[in-house]
């Protein structure tokens, strides 16, 4: 793979400035954040009062720890544009999630905020080891979802040219990449795996490709999968982090000459990991769910949002700025199987040690009396055997077992039977009654 480290000249400075002035500039952004949202918005205005606690009395980080969280349920009982801290006739830009559990999030941006994304998307793919003058082809989703377009303007930012192929269209995508010849693919890693399917498909070897790195996010990925992307297609596979409630992707980004963790823009964002179930703030190191609080935004400014990712915090290595650990899974997605937590993340990684398993799977949810029953569906790979596929489903529930401490059935299909992702992949089916 190609040597991508960027020349330190070309960083923003805060990229490499000591921890004494990042964190003095954090606090200053944050207590500005605070006024701004209690000032602004009656939501964060009611939660402060009934915590007794006002924007004046933070005087160090420590004491964000004193205000209240911000969770999804209250961005759902504001809608449409209740949190926005600008008045409307301000935002020029709104995103919004799919609504797929009922009222949709929806998020502002004022022109500052699309110029300050951009900026920090421009930074992620520079870190990725994108540069002026690359291709970048973008096959995440365009429209409210924020992939496509954060990425695109972010691309452009830098100087890239850019391809907004969006997401679908998976023999598209392979004509594009084999005509155009992009240095830089953006899109979700489970679909660029089904891309890679598609070239083998076609005939073509992904490997021959131009690409010399893809930047992906959207979903919990495994080293694993890195180590299968990077294989198949001989580049760089890099991890980038965000949400639409906090900005969209590049709120942190792995840099390609560590590939040890997601570097934290903490310029803009004031990052926490607390304890799921009490709430109280954990030190750095320790594993706990990410707490993102906005200290730049404008039009929807976030004070302490709950993410329900699971990670750490960790030092700074090829950036001064503080790392997260690749996310292990969401609260959310954790699965309870007979006492046993569970991610797919954990499957993930067993199911990819196996040459003769497709990376593609979904856990099934089920009942069996009154216990819950867990099945793992996974495809062999093209021209594995009848007996090779006995055997891998063996080994796949034993090592699932062992590692993962619980016992699961395996369901085995042909290669092609799972329906391919062409955004986020759905890895969980639960089909346990509702009552």
């Amino acid at each position: 793979m190609h040597d991508l480290a960027p020349d330190k000249a070309s960083l923003d400075a805060i990229e490499i400035a000591s921890r004494d002035e990042i964190s003095s500039l954090q606090l200053e952004r944050l207590k500005w954040s605070l006024r701004h949202a209690y000032d602004n918005v009656p939501h964060y205005q009611e939660k402060f009062d009934a915590a007794g606690i006002a924007p004046d009395d933070l005087s160090d980080l420590s004491d964000l720890a004193k205000f209240p969280f911000l969770v999804k349920d209250d961005l759902r009982r504001n809608y449409p544009f209740a949190m926005f801290a600008v008045p409307r006739a301000q935002v020029v830009r709104v995103h919004a999630s799919s609504g797929t559990t009922g009222i949709p999030t929806v998020v502002g941006y004022t022109q500052t905020d699309i110029d300050n994304w951009a900026g920090l998307m421009a930074r992620s793919i520079r870190a990725a080891g994108g540069r002026p003058g690359d291709i970048a082809h973008v096959a995440y989703g365009y429209g409210l979802f924020t992939g496509g377009l954060g990425a695109h303007y972010g691309a452009e930012r830098l100087g890239c040219t850019v391809i907004p192929m969006s997401g679908g269209g998976t023999q598209r995508q392979v004509q594009l990449i084999n005509d155009f010849k992009p240095d830089i693919i953006l899109a979700t890693p489970s679909y660029t795996l089904t891309i890679a399917d598609e070239f083998e498909r076609m005939g073509i070897d992904p490997r021959e490709t131009a690409l010399k790195v893809g930047i992906h996010g959207a979903e919990p990925w495994s080293q694993a999968m890195r180590a299968e992307i990077e294989r198949r297609f001989d580049m760089h596979a890099v991890d980038i982090y965000g949400l639409s409630e906090v900005m969209g992707p590049g709120v942190s980004c792995e840099c390609v000459e560590s590939k040890d963790g997601l570097h934290f823009w903490e310029d803009h964002f004031y990052p926490e990991i607390i304890d799921p179930e009490s709430g109280a703030v954990l030190a750095d190191g320790e594993p706990g769910e990410l707490v993102i609080t906005s200290i730049a935004k404008e039009a929807l400014p976030v004070i302490r949002y709950r993410t329900r990712d699971l990670t750490r915090l960790l030092p700074g290595t090829a950036r001064t700025m503080r790392r997260m650990e690749k996310i292990m899974g969401r609260s959310d997605d954790m699965m309870i199987i007979r006492g046993v937590n569970v991610f797919p993340s954990q499957i993930e990684v067993e199911i990819l040690k196996d040459q003769r398993l497709s990376p593609h799977y979904f856990c099934e949810l089920s009942k069996a009396g009154q216990l819950d029953r867990l099945t793992v569906v996974v495809e062999a790979r093209p021209d594995t055997s009848p007996e090779e596929c006995d055997a891998a489903e063996q080994l796949l529930a034993q090592n699932i077992k062992v590692h993962a401490g619980v016992s699961v059935a395996i369901r085995m299909g042909e290669a092609g039977t799972i329906e391919r992702s062409l955004g986020k992949a759905q890895r969980i089916k639960d089909l346990r009654p509702k009552n």
